[in-house]
């Protein structure tokens, strides 16, 4: 059951061992193409060859990484996972507008060809979501395309007005 899924969560955790073994963690068989391929995607790979062993370089406590890529290196990580079902919870919370875009487009990679459930705040998250189902006190009030329940006028659409209003 556990090959079937992979997870993306609010909280990221990154061990102590190379940034390929970081990437590659639990899924035996991964190559180094799998791993740059995957970083490429995500936008991480410029990153990485800048760090002074490029992908051999060690994290650890003393490795300065940003939320955002630690949060790169998690779906890098979930994208060589490869598995049929994907969690994203929160994966764009605790980041600021401009590098939850580079995550946006790196989720979007990810949730190809995958069922996906999205768990979020922030509804740019998903937005293109074939369906959502909108809570409220642990109950689904409402579901539908976001194009739909804007068109509804509930509370989706109150929620979606009140965190876009200042930006159109």
């Amino acid at each position: 059951v556990h090959d079937q899924f992979s997870m993306v969560l609010q909280d990221t955790w990154v061990f102590r061992g190379t940034v390929r073994e970081n990437i590659a963690y639990s899924k035996p068989g991964v190559t180094d193409e799998q791993i740059v391929s995957a970083c490429k995607a995500v936008g991480l790979d410029h990153f990485v060859r800048s760090l002074p062993r490029g992908y051999d370089t060690v994290l650890d406590d003393n490795t300065s990484l940003s939320q955002g890529q630690r949060q790169l290196l998690t779906i890098a990580r979930a994208m060589v996972q490869d598995a049929p079902i994907l969690i994203l919870d929160e994966a764009t919370s605790s980041v600021d507008t401009r590098t939850e875009e580079l995550i946006q487009k790196a989720m979007d990679a990810l949730t190809v060809g995958r069922t996906s459930f999205v768990i979020a705040h922030r509804l740019s998250t998903i937005r293109d979501a074939d369906m959502i189902l909108v809570m409220n006190h642990g109950d689904v009030i409402e579901r539908g395309t976001h194009d739909e329940l804007l068109a509804a006028g509930g509370f989706y659409a109150d929620l979606y007005n009140s965190q876009f209003a200042l930006a159109d």
